[in-house]
């Protein structure tokens, strides 16, 4: 049997380049205070030898995992099914994929919430983005408690320091959608609609009641109140259950705001199959502006949430933390109304 070579050493390195180790090792380190042509002899002789930086033992000097863990408060088969989920992940990775960290997608939910608590309490990861979780998760006093650069994709409930600084539930990326409640709620009555219905989403999660709140206020301002609520959870089998629902209690109603489009297209198919005409006899409003929302019949009107330039935003904020960068507060961008087939001619 062929004895393997050891591998290459920052002495090797040094040895190859003619600069000493510390130079070597500063150059590894990101070239602080190294000069150009060092840096280039160091980066030959690297290239030569082969040598690979030994990051395991870079990260436990520096005490840092090189891990941010991207959490969702989601059974798996939302996860993996739902849009949301796959594009901001996505969005994560890409945004990563230049930078010394991981990434790691922890699941949030029955026994996974135990396991997950264990990991962060050990310090296992230098910062955590939460991409998805509802009120009874509690995930921002779990966090309070690791002590670790966070930020939420979404607005979780927030409890307010009393030093006036910014609470972890506070330092969150998402976009207003009480904003965008009012304005599908608007643009329905606009529409001359004066039978409004809804269909929310899961009430413990803050999207959903805020884009019931504006949507509620656009029909206040008209003098209106619903004249149907009922509650889905976003995914699209929700969002028929409650449309079956609405058609059953015989409520008259002509138009129609459901808080997602997955939820609206399922509703749409619903409405369709039992003989009722939209836009015709019913306007419908969506959210979110996903893909399915430009393939039904009719297209969908919605409201825009830029779920891919929120995941980015949230991941430049944790890499600055990781660096040192104070905690920043809310950032929130505004939805823009999209109309299309499911409240008529634009």
């Amino acid at each position: 049997m062929t004895a393997r070579n050891p591998a290459p050493t920052l002495d090797d390195v040094a040895r190859v380049a003619g600069v000493s180790r510390a130079t070597v090792s500063r150059a590894v380190r990101g070239g602080h205070r190294v000069s150009a042509q060092a840096q280039q002899a160091i980066e030959a002789a690297i290239q030569e030898l082969g040598y690979v930086p030994n990051q395991a033992a870079r990260s436990l000097a520096l005490r840092r995992s090189n891990t941010i863990a991207v959490i969702v408060s989601e059974p798996h088969r939302r996860v993996f099914h739902d849009p949301f989920f796959s594009i901001s992940v996505a969005a994560v990775a890409e945004r990563l994929e230049d930078t010394d960290q991981h990434m790691a997608l922890y699941l949030s939910y029955g026994s996974f919430r135990r396991k997950l608590e264990e990991y962060l309490v050990g310090g296992h990861v230098d910062a955590v983005l939460v991409v998805s979780h509802h009120d009874e998760d509690q995930l921002p006093s779990l966090l309070e408690r690791v002590g670790r650069p966070c930020v939420f994709l979404g607005r979780p409930a927030a409890q307010p320091r009393e030093d006036g600084g910014f609470s972890v539930a506070e330092r969150f990326v998402d976009v207003d959608n009480v904003a965008g409640g009012r304005a599908a709620g608007a643009h329905l009555v606009e529409r001359g609609c004066r039978r409004i219905a809804t269909i929310s989403g899961h009430m413990d999660i803050a999207s959903a009641r805020e884009r019931s709140t504006g949507f509620r206020a656009a029909l206040a301002d008209a003098g209106l109140e619903p004249v149907a609520v009922l509650h889905g959870n976003y995914d699209p089998d929700s969002g028929r259950t409650a449309a079956l629902e609405l058609l059953n209690s015989g409520v008259e109603f002509d138009g129609l705001f459901v808080a997602s489009d997955h939820m609206a297209a399922a509703a749409l198919a619903v409405l369709t199959e039992n003989g009722v005409q939209v836009p015709g006899d019913v306007k419908l409003v969506g959210f979110d502006d996903a893909a399915i929302s430009r393939v039904t019949t009719p297209a969908l009107t919605t409201l825009t949430n830029p779920w891919r330039e929120l995941a980015i935003a949230a991941t430049e904020r944790i890499l600055a933390e990781i660096d040192g960068t104070p905690p920043s507060g809310p950032l929130i961008l505004q939805p823009e109304l999209i109309i299309r087939g499911s409240t008529g001619p634009a």
